[in-house]
């Protein structure tokens, strides 16, 4: 990279880190770190969700699947419009409305309210973990995006580069931090995209003639891909908008659920069709590069030699010219650190408020330094495991099955069904979590090639609506054995 791209990059970090550094200083205590004072427009709420969610795992996911099957893996983010005005419409009244009387911090002590303790420390304890994986997941995306467009720098060394930037502003500022530098961040990257990656790079493979003669008719085609692919795109993505820390905050965050419903209406027009659209065009054109032997230069001659997700990089590698490199490359950086500091900001959340408070009670003047620290610790850790792993989609879709898997059924049977317990909900996170890790490690061959996480779903609402038929009757039989042996009471 010529020095003024470098340059610009380079500027671009600085600036990230600045308002990680202003907003330490605005923060006071735990409600200005997690969830923004709760003062939020919809703008910036939604521009900050839509950011976090096609972040960097989506951008680097999605051009992978341009690179593989072309227009059509723009559905992958379809699903996520549908969630999110489903969530809208079904959660947000009634999550803002019980956040308005107690004043909540994190997703999992909703279910210390629908339930009790028990059930809200093991859901911080699996949003905890998939929020983890979900944090390492976006750091390996910008490793791989770096190390494809800086040649000196190996993935290792660019894991611990983008990983200490992201980690440190987070850190420092906080939710408010997180959601303004989302702004900007995907305000970048829309006129990167907008302005500089789509027209140049269209430009530069020889126009829409080019692309027609040089792939096949399916890739421009929205009809190329198969009812279980993209079955398996809802059940992993449509009910993570129910499930996810990252939003909860961000509900909690806004000055009412009026705002937040318009700011989840924002974000989902902004998926699909802005954002999905947008991200597989450019993975498309790289194919038709790498078909057109624009990456020889590189050393790659065959489909077979070439990380499908490595194909974007390389191409605005090769295509952008001096000073427009280093734009672009700020704005796909900024997609992959929307994404990894909202979900670090999520892991921290439920270690320290749903995990280390259950056990510790930590003074009030001090719970804001130990969110900061509890943040660094978990910022380290998702950079080693990011180490040990290769494949951005795959980390960060089974990230979000954990977390589907085993908190979807409780928290609408909570909200929605009379006869839920206490019993029934820990039943359904441990059975459906677990089913799903189960058939993920063990390889294990599913009808219809469905994701694991459809069954760990079913697995879930079957012991949850048997258990709570079971034991709601019980409770109901000792309410009635205590009522009719209680005294009558007379008046004289």
């Amino acid at each position: 990279m010529h020095w003024i791209d470098v340059s610009i990059f380079v500027l671009y970090m600085v600036a990230m880190l600045g308002i990680g550094f202003f907003f330490m200083r605005k923060n006071t205590s735990t409600e200005d770190y997690y969830v923004g004072g709760r003062t939020m427009n919809k703008w910036h709420v939604g521009l900050s969700v839509v950011a976090t969610d096609v972040g960097g795992g989506f951008s680097i996911g999605l051009g992978g699947l341009g690179f593989t099957m072309g227009l059509s893996g723009s559905w992958m983010l379809f699903t996520g419009l549908l969630g999110a005005w489903l969530s809208a419409v079904m959660i947000i009244p009634r999550v803002s409305k019980l956040s308005q009387k107690v004043n909540l911090l994190t997703f999992p002590q909703v279910f210390e309210h629908l339930f009790d303790r028990r059930v809200a420390f093991i859901a911080g304890i699996i949003s905890a973990i998939g929020y983890l994986g979900f944090t390492s997941s976006q750091i390996l995306a910008g490793a791989k995006l770096a190390s494809a467009t800086f040649p000196t720098l190996s993935m290792n060394q660019a894991l611990i580069l983008l990983g200490v930037i992201a980690v440190t502003y987070t850190v420092l500022g906080g939710l408010k931090a997180v959601i303004y530098t989302d702004t900007v961040q995907w305000a970048v990257l829309m006129a990167g995209l907008v302005f500089i990656g789509i027209p140049l790079g269209l430009d530069k493979i020889g126009g829409w003639d080019a692309v027609r003669s040089t792939l096949s008719a399916e890739y421009i085609e929205f009809d190329n891909l198969s009812w279980v692919q993209l079955a398996n795109w809802g059940i992993t993505i449509i009910p993570i908008w129910f499930v996810g820390m990252t939003l909860y905050q961000r509900i909690y965050s806004c000055r009412n659920h009026k705002e937040a419903q318009r700011a989840w209406f924002i974000a989902g027009l902004f998926e699909w069709p802005v954002m999905a659209l947008m991200g597989v065009a450019l993975g498309l054109f790289a194919r038709v590069g790498f078909e057109q032997g624009m990456f020889g230069y590189l050393g790659y001659e065959s489909a077979g030699d070439l990380d499908p997700e490595m194909g974007l990089p390389l191409f605005l590698r090769t295509i952008l010219p001096v000073g427009l490199m280093g734009l672009m490359m700020s704005a796909y950086f900024s997609a992959i650190m929307s994404t990894a500091d909202s979900c670090l900001m999520a892991a921290s959340g439920s270690t320290v408020t749903d995990l280390l408070s259950r056990f510790y009670k930590i003074r009030e003047e001090k719970q804001l330094r130990i969110s900061q620290i509890a943040t660094l610790v978990i910022g380290v850790l998702a950079i080693l495991i990011a180490t040990r792993m290769t494949n951005v989609l795959d980390l960060m879709l089974l990230s979000y099955s954990v977390m589907v898997s085993g908190l979807l059924v409780p928290v609408i049977g909570g909200f929605f069904w009379k006869r839920s317990t206490t019993a029934a909900a820990i039943a359904g996170m441990i059975g459906g979590g677990g089913m799903t890790i189960f058939l993920n490690f063990t390889k294990t061959p599913l009808p219809f090639e469905l994701d694991p996480n459809f069954f760990g779903i079913l697995t879930s609402a079957v012991l949850y609506i048997i258990i709570s038929l079971i034991t709601s009757k019980t409770i109901k039989n000792e309410q009635d054995k205590r009522s009719s042996e209680a005294p009558i009471q007379t008046h004289q």
